[in-house]
């Protein structure tokens, strides 16, 4: 009786939405982390609208929706969840309810994407967005020559597809089916008394050379009973006479199996935008200490994906309540962008050589009357 194992070609996850949510967000722990850290991060930087004149408006229906998009989100829960969609699939959709044409939108609704289908039409623009669940369905048309519609169609770049988006989670799957691998394979050998597969050699000195089938069966019941599992573990192995026991799985000290699930957990992070050091991989050390790696986090990934909504919302949102409004989102809000901050404040402070409203439109802030003059 011998047991043995051969390696095979890859099967990769299929690139489809729901793989992608199962194999990638649902069953993998690093890229739950990642998309996780990166939509709660996102979600978090508050929004502040300015009119034509560059004035920040302090109370306006358009932030009031955006605070409570719907009935059953709050504002960051519902920006969350359009992050997350969008790192998921590479695309979100967000629906504007509006009460008639013309009117501005009411609530605000995150679609998930696997339920939802454009349609193309003549020009280059979508000719209608359908969105179906079950037996029921909706559609929304879209505008023949702008593509206005009530759906707002927020999509990452994709080389070989002209209407859908190409999301980090499909960039980074062959490192995620390289990580669940290795959690399966760690999984499989706690449940065999936490030690690779081997082989029971009859080889007896007389009598017949193979075990009858009285004696197979009898041998593979004790086998299972008594010795697999992780609540055996450790139990030695009482062989009877002929038999010897043949070790014939690798160590993971062999098979270097802790490095090599470092290295995905690392390739999975990176395709996120990720410092290795937030998400717990074992020496790591990429930036000098926490501080310095949520910083990268929001310069390179953060802040990107924040300020690709806030023009978005711009596009689809904001002329919906009237002309001349502008979405921004509030940096200063921001904890891991405080030190950088006060360093360029210090700098700004202390050039004698700017003027107010020069000093004001280098820190982001609309000028002020009689603020064009240098100070003395």
């Amino acid at each position: 009786m011998i047991a043995f194992s051969q390696v095979g070609r890859p099967r990769w996850t299929p690139r489809r939405y729901d793989a992608l949510a199962e194999e990638g967000f649902r069953r993998n722990v690093v890229a739950w982390k990642c998309i996780s850290t990166v939509a709660r991060a996102a979600s978090s930087i508050p929004f502040v609208l300015y009119d034509e004149s560059g004035a920040e408006l302090e109370k306006h229906p358009l932030l009031a929706l955006l605070q409570k998009p719907n009935p059953l989100q709050s504002g960051s829960r519902f920006l969350e969840s359009v992050f997350a969609y969008y790192q998921i699939s590479g695309n979100a959709y967000v629906e504007a309810v509006r009460p008639g044409a013309g009117e501005p939108p009411r609530e605000l609704y995150a679609l998930r994407p696997d339920r939802m289908k454009v349609v193309p039409a003549e020009g280059g623009v979508p000719g209608a967005y359908h969105y179906a669940v079950g037996s029921q369905a909706a559609s929304w048309p879209c505008d023949p020559v702008t593509g206005e519609s009530s759906i707002l169609h927020w999509k990452a770049f994709h080389p070989l597809d002209d209407w859908y988006g190409m999301a980090p989670l499909e960039a980074a799957m062959a490192a995620i089916d390289q990580h669940n691998a290795a959690a399966s394979w760690n999984q499989a050998l706690l449940a065999h008394a936490a030690r690779p597969s081997g082989a029971l050699v009859y080889a007896p000195k007389d009598g017949p050379a193979q075990l009858t089938d009285e004696q197979f069966r009898r041998l593979k019941e004790e086998l299972e009973e008594n010795y697999l599992s992780s609540r055996n573990a450790g139990r030695p192995l009482i062989l009877e006479g002929g038999l010897e026991w043949k070790e014939m799985g690798l160590t993971p000290k062999d098979m270097d199996w802790l490095a090599g699930k470092n290295r995905a957990a690392s390739d999975i992070a990176l395709a996120f935008g990720v410092p290795d050091q937030l998400i717990g991989i074992q020496g790591a050390q990429t930036y000098a200490n926490m501080a310095e790696a949520r910083l990268a986090l929001y310069e390179d990934t953060v802040l990107p994906l924040a300020l690709q909504l806030r023009d978005e919302m711009n596009r689809f949102l904001s002329p919906m309540f009237g002309a001349g409004l502008r979405l921004d989102i509030d940096k200063d809000e921001v904890p891991a962008l405080v030190h950088r901050r006060d360093a360029l404040w210090e700098k700004v402070g202390g050039a004698d050589f700017l003027s107010l409203n020069e000093k004001r439109a280098a820190l982001g802030y609309p000028p002020v009357e009689n603020g064009d003059e240098l100070q003395k």
